[in-house]
């Protein structure tokens, strides 16, 4: 009795940071203002691309892929430092970094390279502290519910923006691309130290009380390092299917006023709001509710099975964006179904990680695992332009490659990764390994 009293959350540290549904909360609450950095790019290229007449796009775009890069690939430092010292003081660099990174930008930048430090390296690199702490305090958290709570923090990032785009679309129209930029960096920034003044991870050994192991849904009974993780086949196909499925959806996102035009529908008003950050205020929405969506069934059907008709379904859906010509109303209809069936990657992938290799290093191993995204974002960001200049601006091809990828994602989910991951920790039950706690 004295134990599981000392193990208390709320006995421990107080009502409100020892509550798991507000720190939840809180996690949600950052990655909202977060969301903005990546998925309200495309309302700044155009301004950029006037302010930067003599620039090529393909530079332009390559903002978008520093931010990723560095959204991704120092991750699993500050995973690892995460997991080693605790979050609140990582998600303080992290909040001071997103606001430093959009002010400098809006007030000092006078090249696109000082954009590449400011937008990419300093707001891409808080970013990125602030994602990989949020989702790996739901998984700890929440081991009951993981693929929900991995869901519902996802999609305050994925989500966010359907909140502010259009006012930040708005600012833009009043202020220009540059004083947008500063203001919203100031305010997103404040949300965020706040938020991390709350978070905290779980006692060490703590589970909660109505702890049911699901059924459906396998979970390791080791705790594997980052190295131990590394060594298993695992991790490499989760990896390569991240890195195939994330390139699609952020080509997407980050090119989609290009699209726009390449589709012949950019200059079409729906409602009087001009027909980009309509669509990706609806796309957004979809996106956050894919990620909760498919988080949920997951935890009720198994985490290869919701992978493998996501991803194929997501297949579908970009093979149809190549067949769109001049149709408007097919824009505004099939971009939110994109993201619906892309969005949940950053939901699966996270829980994932902490069934398989466990909950005590969550932050470090997912920080390793979401490096895919930064290695996508190559591909959809700049290499994609590059592929669409060659067409004419099209970017027909580059979604036909994308198509692909999502369809070889499903197969190895659903005839690879799954027998592969079932036998292991069918032998970790046979020899009676005592289950990871985080």
């Amino acid at each position: 009795m004295e134990q599981a009293k000392s193990l208390d959350p709320k006995v421990v540290y107080g009502p409100i940071v020892g509550n798991r549904w507000i720190q939840l909360t809180a996690g949600v609450v950052a990655m909202i203002v977060i969301s903005n950095f990546q998925y309200a790019f495309t309302l700044f290229t155009p301004g950029l691309k006037q302010t930067f007449a003599a620039v090529p796009y393909a530079q332009i775009a390559l903002i978008y892929t520093v931010f990723i890069l560095f959204e991704t690939w120092p991750v699993p430092v500050a995973g690892y430092f995460i997991d080693k010292f605790g979050i609140r003081k990582l998600m303080l660099v992290g909040a001071t970094c997103i606001l430093l990174g959009w002010v400098l930008g809006g007030t000092i930048a006078t090249s696109v390279f000082q954009l590449y430090i400011y937008y990419g390296v300093i707001a891409g690199t808080g970013a990125g502290i602030i994602y990989i702490a949020t989702v790996a305090n739901a998984v700890k958290w929440f081991p009951d519910k993981r693929g929900l709570a991995a869901g519902l923090t996802a999609a305050g990032f994925g989500g966010g923006s359907a909140l502010t785009l259009i006012p930040i679309s708005a600012t833009i129209s009043s202020m220009g691309w540059a004083g947008a930029m500063a203001a919203w960096g100031v305010g997103q920034g404040v949300v965020a130290i706040a938020c991390a003044l709350i978070l905290h991870h779980p006692p060490v050994g703590w589970l909660p009380a109505d702890w049911v192991q699901p059924k459906a849904v396998a979970q390791t009974r080791k705790q594997f390092t980052g190295t131990q993780m590394l060594s298993t086949k695992e991790f490499y196909l989760m990896y390569f299917m991240f890195l195939m499925v994330c390139t699609g959806g952020l080509m997407t996102t980050g090119n989609l006023s290009q699209i726009a035009k390449s589709l012949n529908v950019f200059d079409t008003k729906i409602m009087g709001i001009a027909i980009v950050p309509f669509t990706a205020t609806i796309a957004g929405a979809t996106n956050a509710f894919a990620r909760i969506m498919w988080g949920a069934i997951s935890d009720r059907f198994g985490r290869e099975y919701t992978m493998a008709f996501a991803f194929a379904l997501e297949g579908v859906l970009i093979f149809l964006m190549t067949q769109i010509m001049g149709s408007p109303i097919a824009f505004v209809l099939l971009l939110p179904f994109v993201f619906l069936a892309w969005g949940e990657i950053y939901a699966l992938f996270s829980a994932i990680t902490g069934d398989v290799f466990g909950p005590k290093n969550a932050s470090g191993n997912y920080g390793i695992l979401y490096t895919a995204k930064g290695l996508a974002s190559i591909m959809a960001g700049y290499g994609a332009a590059l592929v669409a200049a060659h067409y004419a601006g099209s970017f027909q091809v580059p979604y036909y490659i994308a198509a692909i990828f999502d369809l070889c994602a499903a197969f190895l989910a659903l005839f690879i990764l799954r027998p592969i991951i079932r036998k292991r920790i069918a032998k970790e039950v046979e020899a009676k390994i005592v289950p990871a706690t985080s």
